[in-house]
């Protein structure tokens, strides 16, 4: 029997009452195809009965390798109604990163946009229990299996759109950990559905909404918004390739009012030559996370008619955790003051609650003065269950009682919280997230190399990139291009280093490489870029 007082939290249950308030609505929109919110919610119980006749139940991992499209979108949903745990996997990872992953999760079923067969052939033998559905967009079938439609042609069953227990896992997400590892960050039905609300009520999103799918659904479940459209009532409108001109269609065609990127497509739409000849049908509501924008890109996309957000989060806390929530005696300053006030991470979302920067040796809280530096720590409601079968991990990153997010950052005296360098060596480029260290361990594979060190370097597209500086062995003379295929065979390509220097790295007595020498060389004479 269930309380009067009181009702386990669930996304699930947003997309049942966008059902039930907005049945002939449009909740989903791709190419040619659309669903209503009632189609919508049909669909994914078909899926779920699907699942449930493959033997999918509580805590089995079901994973995705897919584009934004309809069925990783109806995936949000299915998978946690039969009680499984959704595995979103980056589309840009290498064959062995995803071998890793799918093993790592103890996944028993795996989806597969057969564009990406090519990830998943050369690791078939590791995953040879592992039960493939072919989503065949834009390519035939690839795999022995059938494709989606095909799989969710059942006549469904009746589910219960909710959870006996809300700390149940519903996702989990991987992330590079300073190991090199990827981290399975576990989320919870209760943490997503308070991420879900907190997005759309720092975005400003209801029924109204036209959502683009420019930022990737396999990025912390696109930031819990596959979810919060749907709890809005708003309209979801997929979309395979994250390209300007795309993106500007869809923007005119669907009425897009809003979409969340990280700075690296900001840039690509700000410089889009065809930009003068868009034309938005509404304001256009730009949220922007996964690297701090730079003012610049802020104040270009706002010179189009754009409002830009700045957003500030992780994984391990379902995204974005922080807004820099506007205050409207700012529109009278400068545009440049503006767009350098915007470009800050600002408080914690209504959701959040809390976030502070402190000493990390002490605990306590940094003056408020914009100059002294410590690092952000966060609880509350969005902090992640812990890591995926890393105990000891998870006890690291929750010492003294919060989440230890290894960002340097000051706290202005009103209060905001400003990023100015990481703790850590990873490297974001372009939104993504790149271990310095497992970049390197790829390196040290090479004959040749006898030690590497890789850092940050600036970079005018994607922010910042890597750079391997390599120590060779006696004797040894590879060529820079012969280290760049060497990485680009084993990792992801935008993990793989844009530059190599060979010759001798700097070391302490105690003979650890110095990698702040490196870094400072290569930011010389600007501002150390934290994209």
């Amino acid at each position: 029997m269930r309380q009067t007082n009181y009702e386990p939290l669930s996304p699930l249950s947003f997309l049942e009452r966008s059902a039930f308030v907005y049945p002939e609505k449009k909740a989903v929109i791709y190419n040619d195809f659309t669903a209503t919110y009632a189609e919508f919610k049909q669909r994914v119980e078909k899926f779920a009965t699907a699942l449930k006749q493959q033997g999918i139940s509580k805590d089995d991992k079901v994973a995705f390798l897919c584009p934004n499209l309809p069925p990783l979108l109806e995936a949000h949903y299915a998978v946690p109604l039969v009680g499984g745990v959704l595995v979103s996997i980056n589309i840009r990872l290498s064959s062995q990163e995803v071998a890793y992953i799918l093993q790592h999760s103890e996944s028993k079923m795996l989806f597969i946009d057969t564009e990406f067969a090519g990830v998943i052939k050369p690791i078939l033998d590791e995953i040879k229990d592992i039960k493939i559905v072919n989503i065949c967009d834009v390519q035939p079938k690839a795999f022995d299996g059938p494709d989606y439609e095909e799989f969710i042609s059942v006549e469904p069953e009746e589910f219960f759109f909710g959870v006996e227990d809300e700390l149940q896992p519903i996702t989990l997400n991987y992330t590079s950990g300073t190991t090199g590892k990827p981290k399975g960050v576990l989320y919870t039905h209760r943490g997503a559905y308070l991420n879900a609300l907190g997005e759309i009520l720092e975005f400003g999103c209801n029924s109204s909404t036209t959502y683009l799918w420019t930022l990737p659904m396999f990025h912390c479940n696109g930031w819990c918004f596959t979810w919060g459209i749907t709890a809005a009532g708003g309209t979801h409108v997929c979309l395979r390739k994250v390209v300007p001109e795309e993106i500007y269609r869809q923007i005119e065609i669907q009425e897009v009012s809003h979409l969340c990127a990280a700075p690296i497509v900001l840039i690509g739409m700000a410089n889009y030559k065809g930009i003068g000849e868009v034309k938005m049908k509404r304001h256009l509501n730009i949220m922007t996370a996964g690297a701090p924008p730079s003012p610049t890109v802020i104040k270009n996309m706002e010179a189009v008619g754009c409002t830009v957000t700045q957003t500030y989060g992780l994984t391990e806390v379902y995204g974005p955790h922080s807004i820099c929530e506007w205050k409207p005696k700012w529109n009278e300053l400068e545009v440049e003051e503006r767009a350098r006030i915007k470009a800050r991470q600002g408080v914690p979302y209504i959701t959040s609650v809390y976030m502070d920067v402190v000493n990390p040796a002490t605990m306590e809280p940094v003056p408020h003065d914009g100059t002294t530096i410590g690092e952000i720590v966060m609880r509350g409601n969005n902090v992640m269950a812990g890591y995926y079968k890393q105990p000891e991990e998870t006890e690291q990153a929750f010492r003294g009682g919060w989440f230890h997010s290894g960002d340097l950052a000051v706290t202005h005296p009103n209060g905001y919280v400003e990023i100015k360098d990481r703790m850590k060596d990873i490297i974001i480029s372009g939104g993504e997230n790149i271990s310095t260290v497992e970049v390197e361990n790829v390196i040290y594979q090479h004959p040749d190399v006898l030690e590497v060190a890789v850092v940050a370097i600036p970079h005018e597209k994607w922010g910042e990139v890597p750079k391997a500086f390599i120590y060779l062995k006696e004797g040894a003379n590879p060529t820079k291009e012969e280290i760049i295929e060497f990485c680009r065979e084993r990792i992801a390509r935008f993990k793989v280093p844009k530059e190599i220097e060979f010759g001798e790295l700097p070391k302490t007595s105690t003979g650890k490489i110095m990698k702040y020498k490196l870094r400072s060389k290569e930011w010389e004479g600007r501002e150390k870029n934290v994209n």
